[in-house]
């Protein structure tokens, strides 16, 4: 079995970047024996992403194939992983790294980037994990894939407060049950009434509520509309066409997915998804069970397609006897299958980015 080449010896320099709102702190390792050359603060900033730019160009002497290990290249270092991508150095987001390294030691934010740095100098290449692409389809994919979610949890908020409102005053309204889509119309459009001050004061506030609710069904009705454009003229638009994918999951997944070579094959994008098989076994008992970790949103989507199959798609059904009389839980099934979408979705997008970069005969 041949040794998988690390970054060590396929990177002549790494560059360590702990992230921050105002100020990155940057730290360039040499590969070959792990000597720290230099760190440096620069403001984030478009011109100051440049002068760090410069700067590490200046200690490599310009390296190209300089590695640049970057904290939060998803949040507060998503402008200097384009920046630099746009450069045409690699990029790679930070890795995993116990606190325990900082005991006896200390924490600074140099030492946090050199930490960055050195932690990736024994990687294997193909293990790296490359940060998503922040342009295009992409990025307006997952904009409205991350307000859509703020807006739900917002809504969900707003109904549970109207519910505990009228259950709580007397306002005319039966509140028995959870209140309805026409229940919330009717309260939206209540007019002020001659009353005891807290009965006027609850009935203006659930009036508020009402409104605010309506305001963003409206608002995610034109987000799912946005969604479902940007899908269908993306590499996930073949998703569409599968039982148990909406807009709404197939930009989740193709978020989470990102672009061509960001995951490496269908078992790592399975681990992302936090759908891969962990051992649970003891004893005579042989199991599996669910992985708790890995992109929940991502998660979510395949939990939701997976129920969805389970309840209307006939090949599903049939799979699902067939554990089912194997012993298998609910549970372990619906674990199996969603490792299954898992491989499936990842098979779409990558033939829809090979589709995508055929060049087209003049």
């Amino acid at each position: 079995m041949t040794a998988q080449p690390i970054v060590a010896h396929c990177h002549p320099f790494v560059v360590g970047v702990d992230t921050h709102a105002r100020n990155h702190v940057y730290a360039t390792i040499d590969s070959s024996n792990g000597a720290l050359l230099d760190t440096q603060s620069f403001p984030v900033s478009s011109t100051g992403i440049n002068r760090a730019v410069n700067w590490v160009a200046r200690r490599t002497q310009g390296a190209a194939d300089t590695l640049w290990v970057i904290e939060g290249a998803a949040t507060y270092g998503a402008i200097l992983a384009g920046t630099v991508a746009a450069h045409g150095f690699p990029v790679t987001e930070a890795p995993r790294m116990s606190k325990k390294q900082n005991r006896g030691v200390g924490k600074t934010d140099a030492l946090d980037a050199q930490r960055l740095a050195r932690a990736s100098l024994p990687l294997p290449v193909d293990k790296l994990r490359h940060p998503r692409l922040h342009e295009g389809i992409r990025q307006g994919l997952r904009i409205l894939v991350t307000a859509r979610s703020s807006m739900a949890k917002d809504r969900t908020r707003s109904v549970n407060a109207l519910n505990a409102l009228v259950r709580c005053n007397a306002l005319g309204i039966d509140a028995r049950k959870k209140l309805t889509g026409s229940q919330i119309t009717e309260v939206s459009r209540w007019r002020e009434r001659e009353k005891e001050l807290s009965l006027r004061i609850a009935r203006a506030e659930a009036v508020r509520l009402a409104k605010h609710i309506l305001d963003l069904d409206q608002h995610l009705t034109a987000n799912e509309q946005q969604l479902d454009e940007l899908v269908r003229v993306s590499e996930a638009a073949p998703l569409l066409g599968e039982i148990g994918f909406k807009a709404i999951t197939a930009a989740k997944c193709f978020v989470a997915w990102s672009h061509e070579g960001r995951v490496r094959d269908e078992a790592a994008f399975a681990c992302l998804a936090g759908v891969n098989p962990i051992p649970a076994s003891s004893g005579n008992t042989t199991r599996y069970r669910i992985n708790r970790g890995g992109d929940r949103s991502l998660n979510s989507a395949l939990h939701m397609a997976a129920i969805t199959r389970m309840t209307y798609d006939e090949e599903t059904l049939i799979y699902v006897e067939k554990r089912r009389t194997e012993g298998k839980s609910n549970r372990e099934i619906r674990r199996c299958i969603k490792r299954y979408l898992a491989r499936r979705i990842f098979k779409i997008f990558s033939i829809s980015a090979q589709i995508d970069e055929v060049p087209v005969a003049a």
